[in-house]
Parts: structure tokens; sequence; C-alpha cells
């Protein structure tokens, strides 16, 4: 193998190795000696070997779990509480030169800030406003995360879970609730069926054959349930005349 061909191959690798491809969905930022250069955009780049180094950043929503946190309400009710985060980088310089680590700044921020907000609050308004707590922690912790170049897209509470003695409470304090409301429907039910009762009872005093026209369809009507005899007081107002003179 010849000098000149040895070199063109060495030259070759050399070119090669400075190759690289940079997605549409991220960022390259370049270094030189260590000190940052410029931001390469997607597409086919070119860096020096041995002096030029990229570091790739993804521009995409990303996502980063808050794991279950011990949390004391306001009114004294511990509960674990986990959420998540939802966040895109929009400046990759200040992402990667401004904080070391920026998904683990934002999970402990976040961390922090779940159980601040979630312990100033009762146990009720943690359960019925979810999404409320959620916006409360995403201001907290848009404050910080802002001068890293990192917009916080949104912040939900995944799960609350609550100790087993508190469960038990809850699930009475709802079923005495259903009771409470089922009794209250049945009373106002009574008392419009009362209210029927006496309109039906007044119309039925304004008219005599009313009353006989009732009694003969309460008799229809038990004997079409079951074929048998049955014995109904007759009063003798109903009875023809004739019937009371033979008697």
């Amino acid at each position: 193998m010849t000098p000149l061909l040895l070199s063109g191959i060495l030259f070759g690798l050399f070119l090669l190795a400075g190759i690289r491809i940079i997605f549409e969905y991220k960022r390259a930022l370049k270094f030189r000696f260590g000190k940052y250069i410029k931001t390469l955009k997607p597409g086919f780049r070119w860096v020096i070997p041995l002096v030029e180094t990229v570091q790739i950043v993804d521009i995409r929503v990303i996502t980063i779990n808050v794991v279950s946190q011990e949390v004391m309400t306001e009114d004294n009710v511990p509960c674990s509480i986990d959420g998540v985060v939802f966040f895109k980088i929009n400046n990759p310089e200040k992402a990667v030169l401004e904080v070391e680590e920026y998904k683990f700044a934002i999970t402990q921020l976040s961390q922090a800030a779940l159980r601040d907000v979630c312990g100033k609050v009762e146990l009720d308004t943690i359960l019925s406003k979810r999404e409320e707590m959620g916006k409360n922690i995403k201001q907290i912790v848009e404050q910080e995360t802002s001068e890293w170049g990192i917009d916080i897209i949104d912040v939900k509470i995944k799960d609350i879970q609550l100790p087993e003695n508190m469960r038990r409470m809850m699930a009475n304090q709802a079923e005495a609730e259903r009771s409470r409301r089922a009794r209250i429907i049945l009373a106002l039910a009574e008392e419009q069926a009362a209210g029927k009762l006496l309109e039906a009872g007044k119309l039925i005093d304004q008219s005599p054959s009313a009353i006989k026209l009732r009694l003969y369809q309460t008799l229809s009507n038990i004997a079409a349930e079951k074929n048998s005899t049955i014995l109904f007081p007759f009063p003798e107002e109903v009875l023809p005349r004739n019937s009371k003179e033979e008697t």
C-alpha cells in the first residue's frame, strides 16, 4: 500500500467521522474545544473530529412522571399523590447551558410544588378540583423554568392514595348521603301522592255516582288478578230500590 493511498484512506475516514445527521425534531449544539459555537439545524451536517463535538436536544413534547409524594393536607389527612408534567424546549441553548440536567431539575421542582400546593388545601378540594391544583403547580414550575428556555405545557394530578380507614369513612359518608337523598325523594313522592288523593276525594264527593264507578273498577281489578271468591262489603246505597224493599 502506497503512502498516497494510505493518506487517502485516512482522510476519508476523517471525513466520515465528522458526519452528523440531525432529525427534524432535534437540534444539535456545536462546541469547539468545549466552547459553544452555534446550534445546528436539521439535515446533513459535518463537524471537525476531535475538535468539535455536538450535543443533541429533543424539541418535542416531553413527559415526566412525578413520583408519589407523601402529603399532609390542611385538614391533617395523610395521602400519597402523583402526577405527570408535559414540557417542551423552546431554547436549546439555555436548556443545555443554564442548567446541568433539565429533566432532573423539572422533576425536583414538580415534586416540591406538588407538596407545597396540596399541603395548603383540604382533602375535599384536592379530590374535587384536580384541574385547579394542576394549574397552580404549573404556575410555580413555570416561574423557575422560564429562564431555562423551557415551556411547561401542562401538569396533571394522576392518582390520590388515601389510608384504608379514610376510604372506609368516605364510603360510609357517601352511603349515608345517598340514603338521605332517597328518603327525601320518598317523602316528596308521598307528599305529591297525598295531594293527588285529596284532589281525587274532592272530585268523588261532588258526584255520588263516582264512588260507585270506583267501586266497580276496584272489583274488576281484584277479579282480574286471581280467579277466586271475593268477599267485599257492599253498601246498601248501591243496591236497586226493589232489592231494598224486598229485604
